[in-house]
């Protein structure tokens, strides 16, 4: 879910021709898990193959990293490896969230609602090992680079921000900035719309910078101490403080320093220790086992994939076009570099 810090933070609306050129590791299960909630049938259905294959983030993937490359961004995709313990409870919550808009999206469909139905159903989206596989698999055809992180996917892509081999991070969260990602994308994998399912509503989206520096500039904190300022909040590794909003710790942690001075100061304790939690974000576990090599697309062997997964044929070719197209377009970019 990340941490709620939109309240307290700035951004800056860009296009995607802004960003050409850039090198970005995307958060792969977020966006994987926004194309799973959206690409779906009027009735909240999910796409999926003659044999029952769920194919709605193939979709999703495929033609939104196309749409990615003709505007010469440059995508890396970052997978999460094991959670830390302490995210167990915020996982086991997750599953019970999408077991009650299960049965909420069948009593739906039963009554006919399908309006009501999509609005459920955007809540019960679920990852698994086919899924990720099956990503991945489209990925090294279009050859596109990935990365498995051993961990937090954002606290790895956000690593290698901070090392320079990116420009920066993406990710819907701003959990990012916490592991210190020097710049966070935010709506670049959304194609231009979030739906809002509990409202009903449609709401417009663009590509916005966030830039971390900034925000701790404008904020008057460390990265230390906005570490703690989620903290108070409730992160996915600890409940918060009760009544504790983004505002209200912000004046607490600019007013004592520190979370521990804060909880001391006010008596109060968390469900869990404080420097575990903090450890996260500030030691997180990432690895320098990575290669950022974008390969020639396997044209073939990706077109019979799609197709395997009863991708409309014309529809396929279009897009493999597309992506002939955009790698041309790079090529004769990074040419005339040279003139």
């Amino acid at each position: 879910m990340g941490v709620g810090l939109s309240q307290l933070v700035k951004a800056k609306q860009v296009s995607l021709d802004h960003l050409a050129g850039k090198t970005v590791a995307i958060d792969a299960l977020n966006a994987i898990y926004q194309f799973l909630a959206i690409v779906r049938l009027p009735n909240g259905s999910l796409l999926v193959s003659r044999d029952g294959k769920v194919t709605s983030h193939i979709m999703g993937l495929f033609y939104r990293t196309i749409n990615l490359l003709e505007h010469r961004v440059k995508p890396v995709y970052v997978f999460d490896g094991k959670p830390p313990a302490l995210k167990k409870k915020e996982l086991e919550e997750r599953a019970k969230v999408k077991e009650k808009f299960q049965v909420e999206w069948l009593e739906a469909l039963r009554e006919g609602d399908l309006v009501k139905a999509f609005k459920k159903s955007v809540m019960t989206a679920k990852v698994n090992d086919e899924i990720l596989a099956d990503s991945k698999t489209l990925l090294e055809l279009m050859g596109i680079p990935y990365v498995q992180a051993p961990s937090e996917g954002e606290a790895q892509a956000a690593y290698m921000a901070a090392k320079g081999d990116v420009w920066a991070s993406a990710s819907q969260d701003f959990d990012s900035l916490l592991f210190g990602s020097p710049r966070l994308i935010r709506n670049l994998t959304i194609a231009g719309k979030k739906y809002y399912p509990k409202k009903g509503i449609v709401e417009e989206l663009i590509p916005e910078v966030i830039e971390l520096e900034s925000v701790l500039r404008e904020l008057g904190l460390t990265r230390e101490q906005l570490v703690d300022l989620a903290i108070l909040m409730g992160t996915d590794y600890n409940e918060g403080i009760y009544g504790v909003g983004p505002k209200k710790a912000l004046k607490l942690v600019k007013s004592y320093g520190s979370a521990e001075k804060v909880l001391n100061t006010l008596g109060l304790k968390l469900d869990v220790d404080l420097h575990a939690v903090r450890n996260i974000f500030l030691n997180a576990e990432v690895t320098d086992g990575y290669s950022l090599r974008w390969r020639e697309p396997k044209f073939d062997e990706l077109r019979d994939f799609l197709l395997s997964l009863d991708f409309n044929s014309e529809r396929v070719e279009k897009g493999i076009e597309r992506l002939k197209h955009a790698l041309r377009l790079e090529k004769q970019s990074e040419l005339s570099k040279w003139f």
